[in-house]
């Protein structure tokens, strides 16, 4: 057995001054809370500490949150065979690390002359929070640290392209259209200097994706075509920059195409408030064709000359902290997630927290594919061994022990879900009600993508496209292919799964069928979008429309007793129906609205009578009609509705 001075302090409850004295009335040396004991010596000492401890306390024992067997044997000190034995008494089977519920415990302690309390979580919730503080740094430990540099601008711009130039690989021809949909961090070396770069898409669907590419970056390169000039998302792009307070380098590529325009480019840059050096401006603007490997050099030397001027600098001798750049579920490796050390050192076995996920890492890859042991700060690696996928964007900390992680991760998931219970209320009688009165309509829809951050670029892409009357709800977002159990939600929801880079697994696609589920697959997500727009069209209530038919002019009435007025007509224009709905007009005012009751020619009922022939009309329930008033006859239609 061997533990931290102030891990045994916590399993005893008590402090780390009370414990270290007790210690030393053991003739245990002990200098700091962070000193290791080991031996059988500690061992003797620690069995008659946890008594003292216990008899101290007198009957009563607290306990709080999950209660094990091997939990309620140490605040009572006795053996766990015990405790299980009083259990079978009881007639509850139950193992070492098996929950039981507060009831049954308490039953238990009694037998053994215990009272059970619930402890005040309130403390461990304090020291909890304060583990996942992080120090501020003192200026003598900082050590400088190579750049961050995010590539940023508009969709076909060419920033994959100068990626591939700039680490002399080739992505482009593996995404799906030309378009990055994924964070990628990659590292390359010059001069004999580090920059770390991470490649963030350009359509605007993965705004959330580059907005965190921001966050985490020290310098931003903004990739601009020069026969294209500023679009949109280069716009967009430069207020990432600006909102993180990032410094921009321009990079004003496909300089070797026809109709390139540099200067074009500069005149707009300065009417987004950038103004390049050239013009006597602090932005840094470097013409470069990736295609043809011009500039890149260039480009590069301006990087590592911001990066200079900017003093970037962190601690790697404190715990390690950063943040999530991307994270999947890989079928062979579990959870996979792309994090940046921003500060400290992270090495392999140190137990972290990355939002609701927690773990110890178990084996960290670099941009090269290559496994490493330790990662410093500005370090983009692949890391394994988390309980779950993390969020993009999610910091992730180092903690002392894996199970002050899991206990860490395990109270943001009951907030999430806290949260998520919150959100999915049921409605009240009223809400209801006003909802029926408002008449929305709600598209549900499961999401399932391969990597996280695409799971949430499109849940915000489709649910942008919710109108006053039909809202597109996303009732379930998740990393990994599409299992029944996704199929048996989309089914109890009345909703559509939409699979992104992913496929459904083998039951998935036959439940799907017997369900009745629909289940779309994309790997593009313009197609995603084009889909769920026709679906919303066929979800909007038709336009009821009305459609003249024809016009007939009463020349004659008759009382024929039984049938009331008749009108002996003259069909002026178009024709009219039978089952068609009439407008009498008279003087130019519409006196009546109301439907043909029979349509004749001389003797028999006739289905239509065309323009230039007579007919005789009764109408429902109406007999004021005049001789000169006009019969408009209309018929009424739905017509779908376009969003």
């Amino acid at each position: 057995m061997s533990t931290r001075v102030d891990q045994l302090a916590k399993e005893l409850k008590i402090s780390n001054e009370e414990l270290i004295n007790k210690l030393k009335a053991f003739d245990i040396e002990v200098t700091s809370e962070e000193d290791v004991l080991e031996g059988e010596e500690f061992e003797l000492a620690y069995e008659m500490i946890k008594e003292e401890v216990i008899a101290e306390r007198g009957n009563v024992i607290s306990l709080s949150g999950k209660i094990t067997v091997q939990d309620l044997a140490n605040e009572m000190g006795k053996t766990v065979s015990e405790v299980i034995k009083e259990l079978m008494m009881m007639g509850t089977m139950a193992t070492i690390n098996q929950e039981i519920s507060f009831e049954i415990a308490s039953l238990v302690a009694t037998k053994f002359g215990f009272e059970l309390t619930t402890a005040d979580d309130s403390e461990t919730e304090d020291e909890i929070e304060k583990l996942m503080e992080i120090e501020e740094d003192k200026e003598e430990d900082l050590k400088p640290r190579p750049p961050v540099v995010t590539v940023m601008g508009h969709v076909d711009h060419g920033k994959t392209s100068l990626l591939d130039a700039i680490r002399k690989t080739n992505v482009t021809k593996g995404e799906a259209g030309g378009i990055t949909q994924h964070i990628g961090a990659s590292e390359v070396k010059i001069n004999g200097q580090k920059i770390v770069f991470l490649d963030t898409p350009g359509h605007e669907a993965f705004t959330s994706m580059r907005a965190r590419g921001a966050q985490v970056t020290d310098i931003a390169i903004l990739v601009v075509a020069a026969d294209d000039g500023i679009m949109p998302q280069t716009v967009e792009a430069i207020n990432h920059a600006k909102a993180a307070e990032v410094p921009l380098i321009v990079a004003i590529n496909k300089i070797d195409k026809d109709g390139a325009n540099p200067d074009r480019v500069k005149q707009e840059l300065s009417e987004h408030g950038l103004l390049v050096e050239d013009w006597g401006g602090d932005v840094i603007a470097v013409p470069v064709s990736a295609k043809k490997n011009i500039g890149i050099d260039h480009l590069l030397e301006m990087v590592l000359l911001v990066a200079e001027m900017e003093e970037l600098k962190a601690n790697p001798d404190k715990r390690a902290v950063g943040t999530v750049i991307e994270a999947q579920l890989d079928k062979g490796r579990g959870p996979v997630a792309t994090v940046l050390v921003q500060g400290g050192t992270l090495r392999v076995g140190d137990p972290i927290v990355a939002g609701v996920a927690s773990g110890k890492v178990r084996a960290m890859i670099n941009s090269k594919g290559k496994r490493v042991k330790v990662a410093g700060p500005s370090t983009a690696v692949e890391i394994l061994g988390l309980s779950d996928v993390p969020q993009g964007g999610d910091q992730f900390v180092e903690v002392p022990s894996d199970k002050v992680a899991r206990s860490i991760a395990e109270k943001r998931q009951q907030q999430q879900r806290e949260e998520m219970l919150k959100s999915s209320q049921r409605l009240s009688l009223d809400d209801l009600f006003n909802q029926m009165n408002d008449g929305l309509k709600e598209l549900n829809i499961v999401i399932k993508a391969d990597v996280q951050g695409s799971v949430q670029a499109v849940k915000q892409s489709l649910e942008r496209l919710s109108n006053d009357e039909v809202q597109v709800k996303a009732i379930h977002g998740g990393v990994g292919a599409i299992t029944e159990t996704d199929v048996l939600l989309a089914a109890a929801s009345n909703a559509i799964i939409i699979g992104f880079n992913v496929r459904p697994v083998s039951g998935a696609e036959s439940l799907a069928e017997k369900e009745n589920v629909d289940m779309r697959t994309y790997t593009i997500i313009y197609k995603a979008i084009e889909d769920i727009q026709a679906a919303m069209c066929g979800m909007l209530d038709p336009d009821i429309v009305d459609e003249d038919t024809g016009k007939a002019e009463i020349r004659e009435t008759y009382r024929i007793s039984g049938v009331g007025t008749v009108a002996g007509c003259y069909v002026t224009n178009g024709k009219i129906y039978r089952n068609c709905k009439a407008r009498i007009v008279r003087d130019g005012i519409i006196v009546h609205e109301c439907e043909l009751a029979a349509l004749r020619r001389f003797k028999d009922d006739v289905k239509e009578v065309a323009e230039g022939y007579e007919c005789g009309m009764s109408f429902v329930n109406y007999n004021d009609i005049k001789e000169g008033d006009i019969v408009e006859a209309y018929i009424t239609k739905e017509v779908e509705r376009t969003l």
